[in-house]
């Protein structure tokens, strides 16, 4: 597939400071990171994966979600398209291999996993890009394995509408920027995405911005 990533410029920014961020350095983000350690150990508890199984992790970033995954007795292989950012997940895990790449940039020898995991990834890919990247993953999934998301959903247009604008009344002109910039999903279409390749899912919201996504084979 010839997508590359639109927004690698902006994580190479943000790379040095990220972790200082999620944890409220940042308070236009404060929200959309609220209860990020539970979400790591939530997206990790979705995980029914065997004893040293195999997940798949798409926009390793830092690294963070890895560490918790791999504290479950798991193996992570990990994909990031952002040099920085792997480098410093890299000087986190230095035992584990991560790849140059993103959803649609995936080795075609990756497959049979335990679980396919993204926190606040997928909202890079436009709609028809996520409905191009769930039917790639689903074929790259065992028989009961999962994919599980988190990342910033909203109910319909007009709620998205309303978080840029309320953003905007707060002056949090960076957040109101990266919500009309980037491709964050509403929720029936991304329900239709999943559908169409095959996967039942379900949805569980997390703060103002995330929720949970699980999904198995229908």
């Amino acid at each position: 597939m010839s997508y590359q990533p639109r927004f690698n410029h902006i994580f190479e920014e943000w790379a040095s400071n990220y972790d200082q961020e999620i944890t409220g350095g940042n308070p236009q983000y404060a929200e959309a990171f609220e209860g990020y350690d539970q979400i790591l150990n939530e997206v990790a508890d979705a995980l029914v994966a065997p004893f040293a199984g195999t997940i798949l992790e798409l926009g390793v970033g830092t690294g963070n979600l890895s560490k918790v995954i791999r504290s479950r007795g798991l193996h992570v292989l990990g994909v990031e398209p952002s040099p920085d950012m792997r480098a410093i997940a890299s000087t986190k895990i230095p035992e584990m291999k991560i790849l140059d790449g993103h959803f649609l940039s995936l080795p075609e020898d990756a497959t049979h996993f335990d679980g396919i995991v993204s926190t606040y990834a997928f909202h890079h890919l436009t709609d028809e890009e996520k409905d191009m990247a769930l039917v790639d993953l689903a074929q790259r999934l065992k028989p009961n394995g999962k994919i599980v998301f988190a990342d910033s959903i909203f109910l319909d247009q007009a709620a998205k509408q309303a978080m840029i604008d309320e953003a905007r009344e707060r002056q949090f002109y960076d957040l109101a920027t990266d919500l009309e910039r980037e491709y964050y999903p509403i929720l029936p279409r991304l329900e239709h995405s999943f559908k169409q390749a095959g996967l039942k899912v379900t949805f569980k919201q997390m703060n103002r911005f995330v929720w949970l996504m699980v999904a198995e084979i229908a």
